[in-house]
């Protein structure tokens, strides 16, 4: 360095020490890097999502019977006389969770286990659906409750999902 402070004397005459070196150049990879992380979130996230859910069964529904009918169980429906269906009618158009108001059903699970409610012709030892609460329900103490207000009901079911708004109550009459 010279005493004064100036630039060295260069011998190819240019001031200043030469021409400044352009910037580097950026590659353009500054917005893809955001764009990467937040698909890998994405992915993780619903990866998580369908590990979580895969894995779950349709809650139980459960039907007991109430303090007014002690002995009005919702049994399961064997009839000789009645004649058997030739082909059973499809799963969703036979679900109680589409039952209305006036329809029968009838219970095809094992006497003394969880009950499995079909929509069915109303015929004897069916249920009739007096009444469709829908909502959140808690359970049997909740279903009783809801039901203690219908006139004539001998037996109740309830939905509970965990999802409220797939929760129901159906009252029923014994025929």
């Amino acid at each position: 360095m010279p005493p004064y402070g100036g630039q060295p004397y260069r011998p190819d005459d240019r001031p200043y020490g030469g021409d400044p070196e352009p910037p580097p150049r950026r590659s353009g990879r500054g917005p893809l890097i955001p764009v990467l992380v937040v698909v890998l979130l994405l992915l993780v996230a619903g990866g998580g999502a369908y590990w979580f859910l895969r894995g779950r069964d349709e809650p139980t529904p459960v039907a007991a019977p109430t303090a007014s009918a002690p002995a009005a169980n919702v049994e399961p429906s064997v009839d000789a006389a009645e004649p058997t269906p030739s082909a059973a009618a499809p799963e969703s158009s036979a679900d109680p969770r589409f039952a209305k108001v006036g329809q029968c059903v009838r219970n095809d699970g094992a006497a003394g286990g969880k009950p499995k409610l079909l929509i069915s012709e109303c015929a004897p030892k069916s249920y009739q659906v007096l009444s469709r609460i829908d909502g959140a329900t808690s359970g049997e103490r909740d279903a009783e409750a809801k039901c203690a207000k219908v006139e004539g009901y001998t037996n109740w079911y309830f939905f509970d999902s965990e999802l409220d708004t797939l929760d129901f109550v159906l009252c029923l009459k014994q025929r």
